[in-house]
């Protein structure tokens, strides 16, 4: 089979950095036919690196019918028109994250696919990430029992002054970091409805007027509460899972996950005990046992250490599987809309002034 054509629209840290870096890394599977970038020097630079034909404008495709894909790689507040122009003029379309900014976008995004028999997906490569598919696989596996919490931290110090803290570019952690951490706190809420949502934003370090700390608590009848931070004042990031279970729990980094777990068959029987408990000489006691725990890890492999191309890489094949042999998107649109409203929810309760245009921004 011939590989795929790929049209790249903008060249910056997503359309070069990781779009454009993997595909040239499986020319078996897909090509880069097309560029598109506003920048002359952009344009220059991917004639060079990829060998293709580049253009100023995304309407300079319209016409063309041999491009199997077009990712929208564009900056965020231009994902929800452009993905819809280029689905109705009958391009398949990979969308960057975020997808939109209100549920009601991704709805009609979703028609345009439909309406118009293409493929729409969502880049959230995270969903595919080493360190995540272990936590979860663990949590799923029973042994550290019901899972009560699950904390996620995608944290740090920093100080942003680009565009993306902008709220008029749909900038801020949320919409910027968020869609990794809010889609795997999602997976592991596992829940089919809308959840209920508590939000608080802050503006810390920013120099722009979209929020630069999240704090986003989840929770759903019968599953474990959800605690995600994003924060951009965190001088002392430690853990980016703590997940607690009835029989044990887990901590972990990207490179790293240890978790312990006890066997209820080994443990003492206790039954609850009314009366003040007391030691053999009468004395208070207090309830102490001695649990047999399990301890276990997990370290990122050698050939993963690469986290973006592991992700992307995992993403890309799921990605050809569907359009060379027509397999299911794993990442779906139902599952991105509740993320999209989860994130419209958190903005509706924390409204924040915005930065008037001036020269300085």
């Amino acid at each position: 089979m011939e590989p795929l054509r790929i049209a790249i629209l903008g060249q910056g840290r997503s359309g070069r950095d990781i779009h454009g870096v993997h595909l040239l890394t499986r020319p078996e599977r897909f090509r880069i036919a097309a560029v598109v970038d506003p920048l002359p020097e952009r344009r220059t630079r991917a004639e060079a690196e990829y060998g293709c034909e580049t253009f100023g404008h995304y309407t300079e495709l319209f016409g063309r019918t041999d491009l199997d894909l077009v990712v929208n790689s564009t900056p965020s507040h231009l994902h929800v028109p452009i993905s819809t122009d280029l689905l109705d003029h009958g391009f398949n379309v990979l969308c960057e994250k975020p997808f939109a900014r209100k549920a009601e976008e991704v709805d009609s995004l979703i028609r345009a696919s439909e309406r118009n028999g293409r493929l729409l997906a969502i880049f959230q490569q995270s969903r595919f990430a080493p360190y995540f598919c272990k936590a979860k696989e663990i949590a799923d596996s029973g042994i550290l029992g019901r899972i009560v919490q699950v904390s996620i931290a995608f944290s740090g110090f920093a100080r942003r002054w680009d565009w993306q803290c902008l709220q008029a570019n749909n900038g801020g952690n949320l919409l910027n970091t968020g869609p990794h951490p809010l889609d795997q706190a999602l997976r592991f809420l596992d829940f089919p409805g809308m959840p209920s949502v508590l939000c608080k934003m802050d503006r810390a370090n920013t120099f722009g007027d979209a929020e630069d700390y999240v704090k986003l608590i989840l929770s759903a009848p019968g599953r474990p509460l959800i605690d995600l931070e994003i924060s951009s004042c965190n001088a002392y990031p430690c853990f980016t899972y703590h997940i607690q279970g009835t029989q044990g729990g887990l901590k972990g980094s990207m490179t790293r996950l240890d978790w312990k777990y006890f066997i209820p068959a080994e443990a003492p029987p206790q039954k609850l005990i009314r009366t003040p408990l007391m030691q053999a000489d009468g004395t208070p006691a207090y309830c102490v046992e001695n649990l047999e725990w399990h301890e276990d890890h997990w370290d990122l492999p050698e050939s993963q250490q690469n986290l973006f191309g592991t992700m992307t890489g995992i993403y890309y094949d799921m990605l050809y599987r569907t359009l060379a042999e027509g397999a299911p998107l794993l990442v779906t649109h139902q599952q991105v809309r509740q993320q999209i409203a989860v994130i419209e929810e958190c903005h509706r309760q924390n409204p924040l002034s915005r930065k008037e245009e001036d020269a300085s921004v």
